[in-house]
């Protein structure tokens, strides 16, 4: 499942390589995930791109007109990559892009992105392969002037970005009193923080020595500022990874570097313990028995 780190990148990336170039055409080789009429999909073809960004677990294609969302969910991956290319199987949504033009000048990109050797030519013509083995993702066509709700983005939906820096000590406490229940289901609350899912909440609440099932109401002040250090940290620290490991392979899922998450038996890396892995509800939970309390 992309989470905030994975889709950060993925986002600085393709926002350096694509913003200021037309979209030539737009295509859904899969369109039971594609949320839009074919109409809108080629009403796409000559916008330009003018951010990529990310929101939560969301990538979000800002056009000149129009804007396109993503919502990957567990199984959704984007390629990068020249139009000769193979496409993957199960490929559900492709944008073709045209050579760059001058408005890609207005606005710096990540500073990381600068000089990679990964990055198209100005005049290369690349595209952006969505691929979707379950198409429980889904791809959300908003034109200019259509109301089309993308579940997720709705009123009250999204809370603060995880690794905003405006959610302050001050602000988290705040915001954890509203929340209650165990610290995994509080982490993956899209309406508490946006962006954690079920791999990075494991890898939180192991660096702050906590175990994913305490009650957020058992927490003392000390835990409760622990959790948002390690919050701040874990998303930082995978962001500077997966920068320096992921492109150009962007449909790669990295995640051998984690401490926790899908290592199930393996030796805890702060206290040697063997790492628990359960299974509530169909989803992974690692976590140490040693040193999470």
């Amino acid at each position: 499942m992309p989470e905030l780190p994975d889709l950060t990148v993925v986002a600085e990336a393709f926002d350096a390589a694509l913003r200021g170039r037309p979209i030539r055409a737009a295509s859904a080789p899969g369109p039971l995930a594609v949320r839009g009429t074919p109409a809108e999909l080629q009403a796409l073809e000559g916008q330009i791109v003018t951010a990529i960004r990310r929101q939560g677990k969301f990538l979000m294609i800002d056009l000149d007109r129009d804007s396109i969302v993503i919502n990957p969910m567990l199984t959704g991956r984007f390629q990068l990559a020249a139009p000769d290319a193979k496409v993957p199987t199960k490929t559900a949504f492709i944008l073709r892009f045209g050579a760059l033009g001058e408005p890609a000048r207005r606005r710096r990109s990540a500073a990381w992105t600068k000089g990679a050797a990964w990055l198209p030519r100005a005049d290369a013509m690349p595209e952006v392969r969505y691929r979707d083995p379950t198409q429980m993702g889904k791809v959300y066509l908003l034109p200019s002037g259509v109301q089309r709700s993308v579940p997720g983005l709705g009123p009250g939906e999204m809370g603060p970005e995880a690794d905003d820096p405006r959610v302050t000590h001050e602000v988290w406490r705040d915001r954890i009193k509203r929340h209650p229940g165990e610290l995994k289901n509080l982490l993956r609350n899209q309406a508490f923080v946006a962006g954690i899912g079920n791999a990075y909440s494991d890898e939180v609440v192991h660096a702050a020595g906590l175990l994913p099932f305490r009650k957020r109401s058992s927490l003392a002040t000390e835990e409760i500022d622990a959790l948002h250090e390690a919050m701040r940290s874990t998303l930082v620290t995978a962001i500077d990874v997966l920068r320096r490991r992921v492109p150009p392979t962007f449909e790669r899922q990295v995640r051998d570097f984690l401490a926790v998450h899908g290592k199930g038996g393996q030796p805890c890396p702060r206290c040697g313990t063997r790492i628990t892995e359960v299974k509530p509800g169909g989803f992974v939970t690692s976590y140490c028995r040693g040193c999470q309390r």
